[in-house]
């Protein structure tokens, strides 16, 4: 699955957002979960997601104008992609807000 998120930002912007804020990725995993990051490029953000009995291994990238999440999903949560999707609209947006103070 893959969901682009458009934003007006430099890339350097979207870096710190992502990383002052991706231990907030876990709170928007319906029933919990856990989350953890890794930045092995500076403009990619590997994620290894443990929700619902499964793991997976997923990835953010920065390019210009658009964060994208690719999220492989296993056919056992294939008929849950619509409301993933709109999870990830929902708080990506949420993790590129400028902080508040």
């Amino acid at each position: 699955m893959r969901v682009a998120i458009p934003h007006t930002l430099e890339n350097d912007v979207v870096r710190d957002r992502l990383k002052s804020k991706s231990h907030k990725i876990a709170d928007s995993i319906p029933g919990g979960g856990t989350v953890r990051t890794m930045w092995p490029s500076e403009n990619r953000m590997t994620m290894d997601i443990m929700a619902m009995g499964q793991t997976l291994h997923a990835h953010v990238d920065l390019e210009p104008g658009q964060l994208v999440f690719e999220v492989p999903l296993p056919a056992a949560l294939s008929f849950v992609e619509p409301m993933i999707a709109s999870a990830i609209q929902s708080q990506g947006k949420k993790l590129l807000a400028p902080p508040k103070d």
